[in-house]
């Protein structure tokens, strides 16, 4: 798979690219395992984008700048902090709560559901913007329940680079959803709650099929909290795949 995706990289280098640098960015993975067989939550991308066209995602994109200032429930887990602070510049907890919230408000944007818990009430402090919603619904974003389950930077030289951080909540944090989000016009013109094997054999990126064997892998474990973290970033112009 390493193979194949530098592969990809090397069909997509442009020199007029060079200078891109890498911006944070953060996708969520739902996880539902309540069956004999994992699902997890896939939407595909509008056949107009630029930026990976009619592929198979997960939920994500870039921090915004409510991201930084919402009220959440509970905070990360230390091995989720530790793994978000590793081989970074700067390294903060106030980086790693926008990275989380930022996946749980994309998550929202894209699909319509609100990841949370409604124990507690509404937030107190609501951003302008998208987290107005989690206020209306009383919906409050659990930061405990997320877990850190990958990392990976694009390759140089692409029309867009992301530093990009792989969190996963159980279906069970699903606080609540509203409809209409999801259509042809939308971001993801399609979601589906897919086996992993199923998933595995969309239209996806390399990184995407890579990150779904890693989820496998990591439920087979018993999905803790303290497994590692694998990050992928390209070296000398080959993927490399480390530990963090």
């Amino acid at each position: 798979m390493l193979e194949q995706m530098n592969r990809r990289a090397l069909e997509a280098r442009d020199p007029a690219y060079a200078k891109v640098v890498p911006r944070d960015a953060a996708t969520l993975i739902i996880v539902d395992r309540k069956g004999r067989q994992p699902k997890v939550l896939m939407g595909r991308r509008h056949a107009s984008h630029r930026f990976m066209p009619g592929v198979f995602v997960f939920p994500g994109g870039r921090i915004e700048a409510g991201d930084r200032s919402m009220s959440v429930a509970g905070t990360l887990h230390p091995r989720a902090e530790q793994s978000l602070m590793a081989r970074v510049s700067r390294p903060s907890a106030q980086r790693c709560r926008a990275l989380a919230l930022a996946a749980i408000r994309e998550t929202f944007e894209e699909t319509g559901i609100l990841l949370g818990t409604k124990e507690y009430g509404p937030p107190e402090r609501v951003p302008e913007g998208t987290w107005a919603a989690f206020r209306d619904r009383g919906v409050l974003p659990d930061l405990e329940a997320l877990q850190v389950v990958a990392r990976a930077i694009t390759p140089p030289r692409q029309v867009r680079r992301f530093d990009t951080r792989f969190f996963a909540v159980d279906r069970t944090a699903i606080a609540d959803e509203i409809e209409g989000v999801i259509g042809p016009e939308s971001e993801l013109v399609e979601t589906a709650w897919v086996t992993l094997e199923r998933a595995k054999s969309l239209d996806l990126i390399p990184i995407t099929k890579v990150i779904l064997e890693e989820l496998e892998a990591r439920i087979a474990q018993g999905f803790a909290h303290e497994l590692p973290v694998p990050f992928y970033y390209q070296k000398r112009g080959r993927f490399m795949r480390e530990e963090i």
